[in-house]
C-alpha cells in the first residue's frame, strides 16, 4: 500500500463526565473496520487511519476537536455517542465543510438548518422512542412517569413520549430526578398511580438510586421501571445494581439475528473488548464501513463522500444501508436501522431478551 494515509477524524468520550464504556464500544468498532479496511488493500492501496480526539461528553471540547482535525487535514469525520455533543460537532462540520457521519447520537435536531455534511446512522429519537411508548402501551400501561434530568436530550425524549402516549390515551407524569430525593420520588410514584417509570437521567448519579429506590419499596412491587436511552445495555450498570439492574427495558439497534457476517463481527469485537459487545460498538463498525465505500466509490475527497451518501446504498453489519431526506430532521438519516426494545434477563444478566421489535 502507499504510504500516503488517508486520515479519518474520530470522535468519542473517552473520559468523564462523557459514557467512557459506550465511548470504548464506538471506538473498538471503528478501529475494527478501519483494520479490516487496511487488510484488505485500504482505498484504492492507501491506507485508512484514524486520528482519535477524546470529547469528554464536552460539546466546547468536540469543537475545538473539529477545527484541529479539519487543520489536520481528515477528509471526514466519524463517530460521537452524545447528542449533545454530536449536535455542537455536526453544526461545526457544516460550517467548515467536513463531512461528519455521526454514529450513535440520536436527537432529532442533529443540526439547526438542512446541511449535506451530516449524515447519520443510528435512528432519529422520535422514531426509537415512538417505538419504545408503543411497548408501554402494549404492556397496559396507561400512567407512565419520567425520572428526567435537565438537559436538551432528555427534555425533547419527554416531549415525544408526551405527545405519542396522549394521542393514544396514555399520560406522562414528570418527576425532577435531581430536585426529588429517591424517596420522594417513590412517594410521588405511588401518589400518582404510575405503572411505570423512566429513567431519563444520567448514570451513575441519579438514575442509581431511584433504581435501588424503587426496587425496593414494598409500595411499589409492579412497578415497570424503563429506560429507554440504553443505560443497561452496558456492564457499568449492572455492575452498579446487580439482580436490580435486569429487567429494565430499553432500545437497541440491533436485528433480532445477526447474520453470518455480522456474527463474524461480533466474535472480533468479543475479543477486542474482552466483553460482549454493543449495539453501540456496531454503530462504530458500520460508520467506517460506510465511509470507505463513499471514498472507493466517489473518491477520497470531502466532496465525494457528500455525493456517495445521497446516490447509492452501502453495505453495514446490520443489513442495507441507504440515506435519505426524512421530514423535520434536516440530515441525512439511514431511515430506518433496526429497532429493538429488549432487557437482560434476570436469571441470566448477560443475556438479552427481546421483547418488541419496532417497525
Amino acid at each position: 500500500m502507499s504510504s500516503s494515509a488517508i486520515e479519518i477524524g474520530a470522535l468519542a468520550p473517552l473520559s468523564r463526565p462523557g459514557w467512557v464504556e459506550a465511548g470504548e464500544h464506538l471506538l473498538a468498532g471503528m478501529e475494527l473496520a478501519a483494520l479490516e479496511i487496511n487488510e484488505a488493500g485500504g482505498i484504492a492501496g492507501r491506507p485508512l487511519r484514524l486520528v482519535v480526539r477524546d470529547t469528554a461528553a464536552d460539546p466546547n471540547k468536540a469543537v475545538a476537536a473539529v477545527d484541529e482535525l479539519a487543520r489536520l487535514g481528515v477528509v471526514a469525520l466519524a463517530g460521537e455517542y452524545h447528542s449533545v455533543v454530536a449536535r455542537a460537532a455536526a453544526a461545526r462540520a457544516h460550517a467548515l465543510g467536513l463531512p461528519f457521519l455521526c454514529a450513535s447520537a440520536v436527537l432529532d435536531a442533529l443540526c439547526e438548518q438542512p446541511t449535506p455534511w451530516v449524515a447519520r446512522l443510528a435512528p432519529a429519537q422520535s422514531h426509537g422512542w415512538r417505538i419504545y411508548a408503543d411497548f408501554l402501551l402494549g404492556e397496559g400501561h396507561r400512567r407512565i412517569a419520567v425520572a428526567a434530568d435537565a438537559s436538551v436530550y432528555w427534555a425533547a425524549g419527554t416531549g415525544i413520549l408526551r405527545e405519542h402516549l396522549a394521542a393514544r390515551g396514555g399520560v406522562l407524569i414528570e418527576l425532577d430526578a435531581r430536585a426529588l430525593s429517591p424517596a420522594a420520588l417513590c412517594d410521588q410514584l405511588f401518589e400518582q398511580r404510575a405503572t411505570a417509570v423512566l429513567m431519563l437521567a444520567g448514570y451513575p448519579e441519579p438514575a442509581v438510586p431511584i433504581v435501588k429506590a424503587v426496587r425496593h419499596d414494598p409500595r411499589l412491587p409492579g412497578m415497570r421501571i424503563g429506560a429507554p436511552a440504553g443505560q443497561p445495555e452496558f456492564a457499568e450498570w449492572m455492575a452498579a445494581l446487580g439482580v436490580d439492574g435486569a429487567a429494565i427495558p430499553f432500545l437497541r439497534y440491533l436485528p433480532e439475528r445477526l447474520g453470518s457476517s455480522a456474527m463474524r463481527i461480533e466474535a472480533a469485537l468479543r475479543e477486542r473488548l474482552g466483553v460482549a459487545p454493543s449495539f453501540v460498538a456496531f454503530e462504530g463498525y458500520d460508520t467506517i464501513t460506510v465511509l470507505a465505500e463513499a471514498m472507493r466509490s466517489h473518491g477520497a475527497r470531502r466532496e465525494g463522500i457528500v455525493e456517495a451518501w445521497s446516490q447509492r446504498t452501502f453495505e453495514s453489519s446490520r443489513g442495507p444501508l441507504r440515506f435519505s431526506r426524512v421530514p423535520g430532521i434536516d440530515v441525512l438519516q439511514w431511515a430506518w436501522p433496526p429497532v429493538q426494545v429488549v432487557e437482560r434477563d434476570p436469571s441470566k444478566p448477560d443475556r438479552f431478551r427481546v421483547l418488541h421489535t419496532g417497525a
